[in-house]
């Protein structure tokens, strides 16, 4: 019976990891169509929720590769098996809803690998992980990923720009409005058909560990449709806060230009998908967004923002395995039973604080497309440098504008 509740319990957090998965990475498809206007933003969460549907159930390569290759599953008990899972899959929760704060785009499926790799290590040391597998699966792809999406989109862009540079703004918009649509909805089905997967495969480690399934049978079918109802239910809450971030922080994207970085992140993806390489969907589309930003001349990266993607990256594999080590280390002191309780007791408790901490400061289909502004600090920097030029005599002085003073109405409070 205690296996039971166990796995109930790794199936249900493992669909709840599929939910963050689909708000965390709903950027990745519709931020340049909605920074853009091409698409309004809850019909564009409307379209990549059905979307990522559909792609779920195109091909299952990623969920076999998720499923094994990672861990070394000979000689592991098959309840410390399941709640190794339990615990990885907290520690890519809580570093997806903590990012999703933050409003980084930072990489779902490495959350889910650094919270297994970590939970692993803790149970089973360093040889319970299968390196060579986790350096083929995600280290390399994570390497060239964005590398060859941002290349890519930086041709795909320089060349559209090239062919109707004529093109006024106006006629842009209209123009490349159905483009970018049709971009955007190829890379939604191509998050589907990789992101949804890696749930897919982890439900399957932990009905392979309970014994409900031999390690070589098909995917059972109401694994597929749990985990595509789970993902597009999550991208259909819209994860309004990265998409501000890819879609208006990183560069002011026009619509040729997310057109370009749209299809050439979901050829990558869909080919990645094809193969069998679990690849992070959040790498290939900020890629894509940069190349296609540098493509631009009159369009300036911003780098700070930037940088700061990058840094959650870079720490997204050991953060995730520090959470996913903490509660292996916590459950250890309970038993499997109440360790599982107690690990997801704490899983509710901080996803709810960071939740509660987002009401702070909100951001919604209504504001999603606001203007970015630039942190204190970046503009402090550039009130710096005009202050230098205007003292070495580059550059006159900026006028401030004049604010208009609000009075107050009659018969307001």
């Amino acid at each position: 019976m205690p296996e039971v509740a166990i796995l109930v319990i790794v199936v249900v957090v493992a669909l709840a990891f599929d939910f963050t998965n689909g708000f965390h990475d709903t950027a990745n498809a519709m931020a340049p169509s909605v920074a853009t206007g091409a698409l309004k933003p809850k019909p564009a969460v409307a379209l990549s929720a059905s979307l990522n549907l559909v792609g779920a159930f195109l091909s299952i390569e990623v969920a076999r590769t998720v499923g094994s290759g990672i861990v070394d599953l000979t000689g592991v008990d098959g309840e410390q098996l399941m709640l190794i899972v339990l615990c990885g899959l907290t520690g890519a929760i809580v570093w997806n809803v903590l990012t999703w704060l933050f409003g980084l785009p930072s990489s779902s499926s490495h959350a889910l690998f650094g919270g297994l790799i970590g939970a692993t290590i803790a149970a089973l040391g360093v040889s319970g992980v299968l390196w060579g597998g986790v350096a083929q699966k995600i280290l390399i792809p994570a390497l060239f990923a964005p590398i060859i999406a941002g290349v890519v989109a930086f041709g795909g862009t320089w060349l559209v720009h090239r062919v109707t540079r004529s093109i006024s703004t106006r006629a842009e918009q209209r123009s490349f409005r159905w483009g970018q649509i049709g971009a955007a909805s190829l890379m939604s089905l191509a998050h589907g058909t990789n992101d949804a997967q890696k749930t897919m495969g982890v439900i399957f480690l932990a009905l392979v560990a309970h014994g409900s399934l031999d390690a070589s049978a098909d995917m059972p079918l109401w694994v597929r449709i749990a985990c595509a109802v789970a993902i597009a239910a999550g991208t259909y809450t819209g994860g309004w806060r990265v998409i501000r971030t890819l879609g208006k922080g990183i560069v002011d994207i026009s619509p040729r230009q997310g057109m370009a970085a749209d299809f050439s992140s979901a050829s990558i993806i869909l080919t990645s998908s094809h193969l069998g390489l679990p690849l992070s969907t959040t790498h290939v589309a900020s890629g894509s967004v940069i190349g296609s930003g540098l493509a631009r001349d009159d369009v300036k990266v911003r780098w700070g923002v930037a940088r700061r993607m990058l840094v959650a990256w870079l720490i997204t594999l050991p953060a995730a395995g520090a959470v996913g080590a903490a509660c292996l280390f916590i459950s250890n002191l309970f038993g499997h039973f109440w360790g599982a309780i107690v690990v997801t007791a704490i899983l509710i408790v901080a996803c709810t604080i960071m939740w509660m901490r987002s009401r702070l400061s909100p951001v919604g289909h209504d504001n999603v497309t606001d203007e970015w502004e630039q942190p204190k600090a970046e503009r402090k920097r550039s009130i710096d440098r005009e202050l230098s030029a205007v003292a070495s005599g580059v550059a006159p002085l900026s006028k401030p504008r004049k604010r208009k003073r609000r009075g107050k109405k009659k018969g307001t409070a």
